[in-house]
């Protein structure tokens, strides 16, 4: 009889202790509702630092003579940038490089014959990196004047950069976060229940538009440098549990 008592108390415990560990179990890893939400900010600025080329060149059949007109002519460009307020500093001239050029030769039947060196061709390019962007405009526009001096010069499109853009893209996170925090409170109120802790938060494509423009956005997120004027967007995506 003992024995049958004891075993029928400990069988009682083991089921006990069976059942209070099934339901801290499901306390546990119960399954929650949860909402998911897509917060987004965007933000119009203008570009605070400008970068121009232009690249001027020489050909002559004695290498000597090209290098040498060539660097009057980096003297030419240098003085007239001087005359319009382009400090030494933000003027970056590169290397010259040269190249053979060469004529292909063709007989009556139209077969490649060989090739006749018709003289050196020097390049050299230079680059300016300023904030006076009204300045820098004009110079791109107007440079092509020291044709008339006899310079060969190939003027390029401006460049426009923004120097805060990491002030600027944490500014944007926390306006996208606020934004997907409104979004899932409103949720969770119309829904008659309440939001609890945040389970997940993933940063979307951070993008930097031309204002005005019909530029895409691309997957890996678009970064406008030709438009002086822009629109920088992010997106923030929040998953809250509801109670």
């Amino acid at each position: 009889m003992k024995n049958t008592t004891a075993a029928i108390i400990v069988t009682i415990g083991l089921l006990a202790g069976i059942f209070l560990l099934g339901r801290a179990y499901n306390y546990k890893f119960k399954s929650k509702n949860t909402v998911s939400v897509l917060g987004s900010s965007q933000h119009d600025f203008t570009a605070d630092l400008i970068v121009w080329s232009a690249t001027f060149t020489r050909t002559s059949m004695d290498l000597k003579d090209a290098y040498a007109t060539l660097k009057n002519d980096e003297k030419a460009v240098r003085e007239y940038l001087q005359k319009r307020n382009i400090a030494d500093k933000e003027m970056i001239f590169s290397s010259i490089v040269i190249n053979k050029q060469y004529n292909t030769t063709y007989d009556d039947n139209g077969r490649q014959t060989g090739n006749i060196f018709v003289g050196y061709q020097l390049m050299q390019t230079v680059k300016l990196e300023s904030k006076n962007l009204e300045g820098v405009e004009k110079i791109s526009r107007e440079i092509t004047e020291l044709l008339q001096s006899g310079i060969e010069l190939s003027s390029g499109e401006p460049l426009y950069y923004y120097t805060k853009l990491s002030d600027l893209k944490i500014n944007l996170l926390a306006k996208a976060s606020a934004d997907a925090y409104n979004r899932a409170t409103t949720i969770a109120t119309n829904a008659n229940s309440k939001l609890g802790r945040l389970r997940k938060a993933a940063m979307g494509v951070f993008q930097i538009t031309g204002q005005y423009s019909n530029e895409d956005y691309s997957y890996g997120g678009a970064f406008n440098i030709t438009s002086k004027n822009k629109t920088a967007s992010i997106t923030v995506r929040l998953e809250y549990e509801l109670d």
